[in-house]
């Protein structure tokens, strides 16, 4: 924290959505000081720093770290920069956030996370879908024993046509680290464990497929995503994949995700719950906010259902206020990014069980 003010200043790194997002978010908070901007695109750049009325701006991240008065960094850059900008962001003591997934590999965000504890400063990542109303509302349920021992889930977040920028960096594996399993997946990956209570992964079998992506099909390239004149990367990643994940002391968890295939048209994603007291579904269509929680169980031995009425939540925001809180409350303590990496872990083994055709075990 800086010592001739109270104010937490910050530094922004990256100009796409979760850059823009993270930048808006901070700049909405009167005890937070966005002092820098960092980002390639030069007009965006400028643009940006003058709407929120930045005073350092810089084209590369190196520079940024060297802001005077900075004691924390947003990064929202390709997954390929999250462990090298936090890396050199934790080594110079700042506090990072950094958006999902936490790192492409273990190594990296093992790396990240060591870096966290040796510096004794904050690694927070950005899951900001399990901060939606139904999510939190579904959580509290849980939580008052409403569905009793939760033995089962479904998770899942199919696309038609999603593919995020053909070419771009999300379809080039040495930036990205993956395709929607990476992407998507660790999204539903952690909602799924948030609401069960955090339970120990013991085995993963997972299938990962390229139908769609490898023949330019199913792609969702907009003016503001990246296009294959980008980079110019052929398609190396998956477009579909699907996991069965076995919990520790028993349980299961099957993932479901995909960026193009041949389907109800749309952008769904959400949940489902089984447990020996009751049952629950979350079911999001094209990020709708309402109506879409369903929760099961029955009222005097008649099977009944009820729909709970739900905010739209914060999301990205409730994310910043709390890493700005943690930051600002000085408690630091166990706030190293342990909790993203063991979903990276789990993506890992998603991956390498693919790989080998074969079930991989994590935790005997």
């Amino acid at each position: 924290m800086s010592v001739n003010d109270q104010k937490l200043r910050v530094g922004v790194v990256g100009l796409g959505f979760a850059g823009r997002t993270a930048l808006e978010a901070f700049s909405e908070l009167p005890d937070v000081e966005v002092i820098a901007l960092a980002g390639l695109e030069k007009d965006t750049l400028t643009s940006l720093g003058e709407k929120h009325g930045v005073p350092h701006l810089y084209e590369k991240w190196e520079d940024l770290l060297e802001t005077p008065g900075l004691d924390a960094v947003s990064v929202g850059t390709p997954t390929q920069l999250h462990a090298p900008i936090a890396l050199a962001a934790l080594n110079k003591g700042l506090h990072v956030l950094s958006e999902k997934p936490l790192a492409r590999t273990v190594a990296e965000g093992t790396a990240m996370v060591e870096a966290s504890k040796k510096a004794g400063r904050v690694l927070k990542v950005v899951f900001n879908h399990r901060e939606r109303g139904d999510v939190a509302a579904l959580k509290h349920q849980i939580d008052e024993g409403k569905l009793g021992r939760i033995y089962y889930a479904k998770a899942h977040w199919m696309r038609r046509n999603g593919i995020p920028g053909m070419g771009g960096w999300f379809t080039n594996r040495e930036l990205s680290g993956g395709g929607p399993l990476i992407d998507l997946g660790v999204h539903i990956l952690d909602m799924a464990l948030h609401l069960m209570g955090e339970p120990e992964i013991s085995t993963v079998s997972a299938d990962t497929f390229a139908e769609l992506g490898p023949r330019g099909r199913g792609s969702a390239s907009t003016p503001d995503r990246p296009t294959v004149d980008t980079l110019g990367s052929k398609f190396e990643v998956e477009d579909l994949a699907t996991a069965y994940l076995r919990l520790k002391g028993g349980g299961a968890l099957q993932l479901e995700t995909s960026w193009a295939t041949f389907r109800a048209p749309g952008d769904n994603f959400g949940i489902e719950l089984f447990g020996t007291e009751g049952g629950a579904k979350i079911e999001v269509q094209n990020y709708t906010t309402t109506d879409t929680l369903r929760i099961f169980t029955d009222v005097a031995g008649v099977p009944a259902e009820v729909k709970p009425a739900t905010g739209a939540g914060l999301g990205h925001r409730a994310v910043v206020r709390e890493f700005v809180r943690i930051v600002q409350s000085g408690e630091w303590e166990g706030q190293n990014g342990s909790e993203a990496l063991l979903r990276t872990e789990i993506i890992d083994a998603c991956y390498a069980s693919a790989k080998a055709g074969r079930e991989v075990v994590l935790h005997d």
